[in-house]
């Protein structure tokens, strides 16, 4: 499952207060991927400008790693964020797709399910 947001504010607004925002939760911004201008190099090209964030919460990476270090393969968490419809759509992976493919205890899902809220509450906050 996709988690997905949409907001009026403009693409490249939101892409700069992104880390800004995330910050307040407890995330750094490690990274950036810009599909469209990484594709363009390489002679594909995309009509969509899709950039994709990578952020770490690292008291949350360290719990999750500890305990079940293939969690890893979701490792960092990321938000990707477009132009759809006149709308700026922020998504993210769904985090009961995370736990569900995994066994954890409850405690645990209930940790994660934390880390994710953050994330949405960034991803709503526009």
């Amino acid at each position: 499952m996709i988690y997905k947001t949409t907001t009026s504010y403009p693409l490249e607004t939101v892409k700069a207060q992104l880390e800004e925002k995330a910050k307040k939760v407890g995330f750094g911004v490690l990274g950036s991927y810009e599909f469209k201008k990484i594709l363009k190099a390489k002679g594909f090209e995309i009509h969509r400008d899709i950039t994709v964030y990578e952020l770490c919460n690292p008291a949350g990476a360290e719990e999750a790693l500890n305990t079940i270090p293939e969690i890893s393969v979701y490792l960092p968490c990321r938000i990707s964020i477009y132009r759809e419809d006149s709308l700026t759509v922020l998504a993210t992976i769904g985090v009961e797709d995370m736990l569900n493919a995994t066994n954890v205890t409850d405690e645990f899902k209930g940790f994660m399910e934390q880390i994710f809220q953050n994330i949405r509450s960034v991803m709503n906050s526009w």
